[in-house]
């Protein structure tokens, strides 16, 4: 006796030993057929070593095949009260009917035919059992879901081989429902509508069937398959069911849909289930794109073979039962339309009436039916060995010398010689199948060939690592997949339609080549950016079409993401900015001057909006933020790739920022000048009103994202009115205008808002108008100003306003700025402002560094630039001019307040810092590594600071 029968016998003496006290009287026959059942399957001696009462009747049904498991279970369920006790009926139910049918198996009292009908009509009765019980319970609770043809069934499509009547042994169950219309139910005390009705009683079924008790359980349910994924709501009422696969249906659901059986008894609601659904499955005219998408499968299949070694597996494997299912449903696509002998669900039926119509011989499909059954056979075997869900040969020999036997082959090598043979033929015909050009497999090793796998098939995660063992770290490519999992799942949900669906299959793997080519050592973190974009353009086929039909404008992309966090959200927020890369001339330009730049962002923002009515204010306001987005992007863009220095990017973004306001500025005016009139002091094209920019826009240093410090100020003389057909006070007026300037703004469309605005620098903060008069700002700048209100003086100039008004501002600040100040006073009052912004401010991290306001920061340097203007403008009144940090450094310098050497280390030290500032905020991050680089600039910087703070604790 070899070692995998003596492992056998000892299988079932262990049995015989263990039960001996519980075991019954039995026949030698009996005995006999006990004792090879129990070696063969631990799923068999399982559950009869927990229920040894089962042992006489399993071994009775051996031989009785008829079993009518509806009655027999609906008699068991009639007395159930309690939903537990539903729950252990099914199980139990479940598990001794299963050991019956695996016992006729394995002992080859039946045929697999007969095996395949028991199985899925054991489910059937299961499934329907179950809903039977549930719907009754619901409806005592909440009422009946009446229709038009009387009460409204929650209708279950039976999808896959439970659909065909073709079950596995051990598997998981397909399940799609739906109901006939909405309304709701009537009778209970708790009414319910009817979506909410049916999917709460779909929630409950799937539990029934699907929960692991004590008992275990009676089916694994999926229901991936229904209408939009697992996004998809569980129970779908008929009209948007029909306008689903009218406009949403896919390829592979027409083949999924085949396969459709409902379980619910024959009724008017089935009929026009039945009506809804065959029109989308079966077509009366030849469709190339069927044709074409059927090719694209069978490539799919083969692939798959290939690339997952799939050698073992009696299913997946080259020859195997899928090729088998796969050879039949095209045929059925292809030519179901226009015969109706080929609109079934049985693929023996479909494979049989292939012969009748002349389209396969007939020693074809018999020798083909033969071998599917050889393998449906096997794989029964093998899930009947611990029923699990495998199609997979198994790795000890004992479990494949039982599988011969069973097979009733000699031996466990001739049981392999006749798979192989039979998987052989098999395939033989799954590649005559649809006339297709030859595929060459020698690039299969190619980088795109993997990342085009690696997105359509469904991979395993130890599989995709393996895959790209030769590209990425393992730690990558497991964050890819998780991605791409969770991705993939959300986009099953997303109503993309075919020719959407078409467009993201082919543009994924794109994405994952130039992701892996382009930077395969942050390839996880650049795909979470990329796939946010993708995402948000997953509704929008023509971007979806941009980015396949254009590589440069995918590698573009990927490259932004790739540097930037803030692109991608801001591409993410607003698809339309791909546009923008189409056509990336902006990245060659060289650095132009800012008046040239100003006028060249005017010119291009004038015709921008000259395809805009004039009166459609909402559009007006969309495409002023359009224009700000696109010119941000392209900015950012040249950043980026090192087209634009650095220095000059705050530049450019406060350029934009001027000609965005002077754009709002024109329009609040027409509308309030065109309401009020203008205020009657007013000559020639004068406004009387000026808008003042302070902190970084005044400082010409605005970065990505940053607020606009405005003042506003105006020169009305009091007791002045407009001249408009409804006259107001001219103060009044400049308020109006104000706050139409600031609903411009501020206002957030569909495009977000233009700036995020503050307005608490000017006179009195909060408490202030809106708009200030000029001799009020002067007024309350030299008797009421704060300190601080002074230093931010340093970095306020005019953006917007008349000559008159703009001369007046800038004599006022420089007579606040040249004010003589005590100088140990003034140290006193910057230190402790500087403490206080600190406290306040300061974003604390152990490990990482706020730029802004640590200690040697920029602030800090900001705040010693604003000192020395306010401390020495009274003897150098030059050092006022500029509103700039680097600029006023220089001019210290030249003025020999501070020593040239200290000015341009802070200056250095400013620039390095903002540069690195910057750079965190394209990726959007808020703190930095304390690098030693930084350390040395923040520790010149402090020393610095203390050196000219000395005298002040």
């Amino acid at each position: 006796m070899g070692k995998q029968y003596k492992f056998i016998q000892e299988r079932s003496d262990n049995f015989f030993s263990e039960i001996n006290d519980q075991l019954p009287e039995l026949s030698i026959k009996a005995r006999g057929r006990l004792a090879t059942l129990v070696g063969y399957s631990d799923f068999i001696s399982r559950h009869l070593y927990r229920h040894p009462e089962w042992i006489n009747l399993v071994l009775d049904a051996i031989d009785n095949k008829e079993v009518k498991y509806t009655e027999l279970l609906a008699e068991q369920l009639k007395s159930t009260t309690q939903v537990e006790q539903l729950y252990k009926i099914l199980r139990t139910f479940r598990h001794f009917h299963m050991l019956c049918i695996g016992a006729r198996d394995l002992l080859n009292t039946q045929d697999i035919e007969s095996s395949l009908k028991q199985v899925s009509s054991l489910a059937d009765s299961l499934i329907m059992g179950a809903y039977n019980w549930l719907y009754s319970d619901f409806c005592r609770k909440h009422g009946t879901p009446e229709g038009e043809y009387g009460p409204q069934p929650l209708i279950i499509h039976a999808m896959g081989k439970l659909g065909g009547k073709e079950l596995n042994f051990s598997s998981d169950i397909d399940l799609i429902f739906t109901f006939p219309a909405k309304g709701t139910t009537q009778g209970g005390k708790k009414p319910l509508e009817h979506q909410q009705f049916f999917i709460r009683l779909a929630q409950q079924l799937i539990a029934a069937l699907n929960k692991i008790t004590d008992e275990g359980q009676v089916f694994r349910v999926d229901m991936r398959l229904r209408p939009f994924g697992e996004s998809g709501p569980l129970a779908m009422h008929f009209a948007a069911f029909e306008d689903y696969y009218q406009d949403q249906g896919r390829h592979w659901e027409r083949f999924a849909m085949l396969k459709a059986r409902i379980l619910n008894p024959p009724s008017p609601y089935t009929e026009q289930l039945e009506l809804i659904l065959k029109p989308f499955v079966f077509r009366r005219y030849l469709d190339f794109t069927t044709l074409d998408a059927l090719r694209d499968m069978k490539q799919l299949i083969a692939r798959e073979i290939r690339r997952r070694q799939l050698a073992d597996n009696i299913k997946l494997g080259a020859g195997g039962i899928r090729e088998v299912e796969f050879f039949a449903q095209s045929f059925q696509l292809i030519h179901g339309g226009r015969e109706p002998s080929l609109q079934c669900k049985s693929l023996k039926t479909a494979l049989f009436a292939l012969v009748e119509l002349d389209i396969v011989e007939k020693e074809i499909v018999e020798r083909l039916y033969q071998d599917y059954l050889w393998l449906r056979k096997t794989e029964h075997t093998l899930q009947q060995l611990d029923d699990q869900q495998t199609q997979t040969l198994p790795e000890k020999e004992w479990q494949l010398q039982v599988v011969s036997e069973v097979m009733q082959v000699a031996s466990i090598d001739d049981f392999k010689r006749q798979l192989t043979d039979v998987m052989a033929h098999v395939h033989k015909q799954f590649n005559d199948l649809i006339e297709e050009t030859h595929e060459s497999h020698s690039d299969d090793d190619s980088l795109f060939n993997k990342c085009r796998d690696c997105w359509r098939m469904p991979l395993e995660e130890d599989e995709f690592v393996a895959l790209f063992k030769n590209h990425l770290s393992a730690i990558e490519s497991r964050g890819i997949y998780k991605q791409l999992v969770d991705f993939n799942a959300r986009a099953r949900g997303f109503r993309l339609g075919q020719r959407g669906e078409d467009s993201l299959k082919k543009l994924m793997p794109e994405v994952l080549y130039v992701l892996v080519d382009q930077h395969p050592a942050r390839s996880d973190k650049v795909l979470s950016a990329v796939l946010q974009v993708v995402n948000a353009v997953l509704g929008r086929t023509t971007y979806l079409d941009l980015l396949l039909e254009n590589p440069d404008v995918l590698h573009q992309l990927v490259s932004l993401c790739s540097r930037s966090s803030w692109i991608a959200n801001q591409i993410r927020h607003f698809p339309l900015l791909l546009d923008e890369l189409l056509s990336p001339v902006y990245l060659q330009k060289q650095c132009i001057s800012l008046d040239d730049t100003r006028i060249e962002h005017a010119d291009e923002l004038r015709q921008h909006l000259l395809r805009i009515d004039p009166e459609d204010i909402e559009q007006w306001m969309e495409a002023v933020r359009q224009f700000k987005l696109c010119q941000q992007l392209r900015i950012a863009a040249s950043d980026i790739n090192g087209s634009l220095p650095v220095s000059s990017v705050s530049d450019k973004l406060t350029v934009l920022a001027e000609v965005c306001i002077n754009s709002v500025f024109q329009k609040a005016w027409q509308q309030i000048t065109a309401k009020y009139g203008t205020p009657e002091h007013l000559k020639d094209e004068d406004t009387g009103f000026a808008i003042i920019g302070y902190g970084k826009l005044g400082g010409y240093e605005l970065g990505y994202g940053s607020d606009l410090d405005l003042v506003f100020l105006h020169n009305a003389p009091r007791q002045t009115q407009t001249n408009g057909p409804k006259r107001i006070g001219s103060t009044q007026f400049y308020i109006k205008l104000a706050q139409r300037i600031m609903h411009f703004l501020t206002t957030t469309t569909l495009f977000g808002r233009l700036y995020d605005t503050d307005l608490r620098l000017r006179p009195s903060g909060d408490a202030g108008l809106m708009s200030c008069h000029i001799d009020g700002f002067e007024s309350y700048q030299q008797n009421d100003a704060w300190t601080w209100e002074h230093q931010a003086l340093v970095r306020a100039r005019v953006v917007l306003g008349g000559a008159e008004l703009s001369a007046r501002f800038s004599a006022i600040r420089q007579s606040i700025l040249e004010k003589h100040r005590e100088k140990e006073q003034l140290k006193n009052e910057v230190v402790k402002m500087r403490k206080k912004m600190r406290d306040h401010l300061l974003k604390k991290n152990t490990v990482q560094i706020d730029l802004k306001q640590c200690e040697g920061g920029i602030t800090d340097i900001e705040f010693l630039t604003q000192y020395w203007v306010l401390s020495f403008s009274h003897q150098f009144p030059k050092i006022a001019q500029y509103t700039d940090n680097l600029r006023v450094l220089d001019t210290i310098a030249k003025e020999h307040i501070v020593e040239a050497e200290v000015t341009d280390s802070l200056k250095s030290a400013y620039l390095s810092l903002r540069a690195e500032y910057h750079q965190l905020t394209l990726s959007g991050n808020h703190l930095a590594d304390d690098t030693q680089e930084l350390e040395s600039l923040r520790k010149t910087v402090s020393n610095i600071w203390n050196d000219v703070m000395q005298s002040t604790t």
